[in-house]
């Protein structure tokens, strides 16, 4: 698969989007008070890592198979016990950064599928935005589940 200078482009944006929030991830992972917020932070930083080699198979030419619709269920977020108001406020910054990390990915993901023209592509990229947005979601409900205030 050959692709346009400008899809060359958006596809290494894309993969340092991808390698930023794995980082945000994995370091705000390890200095979250709550067992239940670093859990959460892991798995989504594993789902990222998925979506940075999908990327970089893309960049080598390979289209990853979509994998079916996302089931989202965030009724049942977890609540953490915090005690702590300093640290309740520390994992509060860090899900209200990470919120926005994501909303910036969403948005990065949204202008590409409308850029390349094979739809293999696009419909790879469309599940990934999709899962950027589930990740908004969790995120969310985590701080609401959490009394963190708005997001």
């Amino acid at each position: 698969m050959t692709f346009t200078q400008k899809e060359t482009d958006l596809i290494k944006d894309m993969q340092n989007e991808e390698k930023l929030c794995i980082q945000k991830y994995d370091r705000y992972a390890a200095c979250a008070c709550a067992p239940e917020l670093k859990q959460l932070l892991t798995s989504i930083a594993d789902t990222e890592r998925s979506h940075l080699q999908a990327l970089n198979q893309l960049m080598s030419g390979t289209v990853q198979t979509t994998p079916p619709s996302l089931q989202a269920n965030n009724d049942n977020c977890a609540k953490a016990n915090y005690t702590d108001e300093k640290c309740r406020n520390d994992d509060a910054f860090m899900c209200r950064d990470l919120l926005a990390t994501e909303k910036h990915a969403s948005s990065l993901y949204n202008t590409s599928i409308f850029e390349f023209n094979d739809p293999a592509a696009r419909r790879m990229l469309n599940h990934i935005q999709s899962e950027e947005q589930q990740h908004g979601e969790q995120l969310y409900a985590y701080m609401t589940a959490n009394n963190m205030g708005n997001a």
